[in-house]
């Protein structure tokens, strides 16, 4: 392969993309648009999606009003998808969230949440997809920073993405034998609504001296499901401004590293 810009574009291939809404999800259909991708967008807010179908004409776009922990909705959702283009090229597991809450204090019923939500919905979904999906396909499951360090707070929501992480690894192996490629994107903290935006968060702190984007995600995304990838699987794109590789160092206002 000769690699020229063209190796990015995504003509002619159908992407689904879970948490398609706002955020993350938005900028990821977005960019899979812009790159000619025809999509199947799922969310349980109906709003955001009517009105990111409408952005993104004249791409081809089926949405679904549903919750993620439901696998008969996303069942239904993934049939329509298939029915309507005839396969599925690309899934993108984005929706997921978590609350800060110390371990102790969090009950079984918001502990059963949080799995549903991080970890069995993205089994479920990937597992309704792989049937319409073939050689060159690809699979991003969006984890997040804290699937490789400490999460205090946040302690089944992390347990949960590095779950995430670990099946990723297996998945690229179980399914490379049919062409289908399984890779994650860890993001660091991103403003995006379901943190409150830019108030939500506190002063920036990475070793590239800026927040991370929406965009920067789907960024990576759109070569994760691109030919350009082509020979890139079991593995994750770290897309936190360096804070994975830094530790505990935190820049000083001189431009000086402290721990």
């Amino acid at each position: 392969m000769t690699l020229g810009p063209e190796e990015f574009l995504l003509g002619g291939r159908v992407a689904v993309v879970s948490g398609a809404a706002a955020g993350i999800g938005r900028a990821v259909a977005q960019a899979f648009a812009r790159f000619g991708a025809d999509l199947g967008l799922c969310d349980r807010d109906g709003e955001g999606l009517s009105s990111l179908a409408k952005e993104l004409a004249p791409a081809q776009v089926v949405t679904s009003v549903l919750d993620v922990r439901r696998r008969e909705e996303t069942g239904a959702f993934v049939e329509e998808v298939a029915r309507r283009f005839g396969r599925i090229d690309v899934l993108v597991n984005n929706a997921g969230g978590g609350f800060a809450s110390p371990f102790e204090r969090l009950s079984p019923r918001a502990q059963d949440a949080l799995i549903a939500e991080n970890f069995t919905a993205v089994a479920d979904l990937t597992r309704q997809c792989l049937p319409w999906m073939g050689d060159g396909a690809s699979i991003v499951n969006v984890t997040s920073i804290e699937a490789h360090r400490a999460g205090p707070g946040y302690s089944v929501y992390s347990a949960m993405k590095a779950a995430v992480a670990s099946l990723t690894k297996t998945l690229a192996l179980e399914l490379g034998g049919r062409g289908i490629r399984v890779n994650c994107i860890a993001p660091d903290v991103i403003p995006t609504p379901g943190v409150g935006g830019e108030e939500g968060l506190g002063p920036v702190r990475t070793p590239l001296d800026r927040r991370g984007r929406p965009e920067d995600v789907a960024a990576a995304a759109v070569y994760l499901a691109s030919p350009a990838a082509g020979f890139v699987t079991g593995t994750t794109i770290h897309v936190d401004g360096g804070n994975l590789a830094a530790g505990g160092w935190r820049r000083r206002a001189d431009g000086s590293f402290s721990t």
